[in-house]
């Protein structure tokens, strides 16, 4: 089993930045696939970046050049910069790495205030 804890959500302004991490524990060597996805109240859950094993990245189109992902392996973390925060922003995000089978992370709320 996988267990996946995240931490760094919060409240901040428009314009703000959060750091959001995914740290794994568990029967794990190392996280192939790393996702965030983010789900906003009445809205269907959606990806909003991956990391492959190789460390190939993708962005959904609304956060492009404003989040970065990335991978710790030593640490079996995933992260996610988010820079220039807006109010659409707003969302519980999920973490979802691919070991064997996906596991996903309990979830953090992101608030952005205008």
């Amino acid at each position: 089993q996988v267990q996946l804890v995240e931490s760094g959500g919060g409240l901040v302004q428009a314009g703000g930045s959060l750091r959001l991490s995914c740290a794994a524990s568990g029967s794990i060597f190392r996280i192939n696939v790393g996702a965030w996805y983010r789900q906003a109240p009445g809205k269907q859950r959606e990806l909003v970046a991956s990391i492959s094993s190789g460390d190939t990245t993708t962005y959904a189109d609304s956060v492009k050049g404003r989040f970065t992902i990335s991978r710790d392996n030593a640490k079996n973390t995933v992260y996610l910069q988010m820079n220039s925060l807006k109010p659409e922003d707003t969302a519980v995000y999920y973490c979802k790495v691919y070991v064997a089978n996906d596991y996903w992370g309990q979830g953090t709320q992101v608030t952005v205030s205008s």
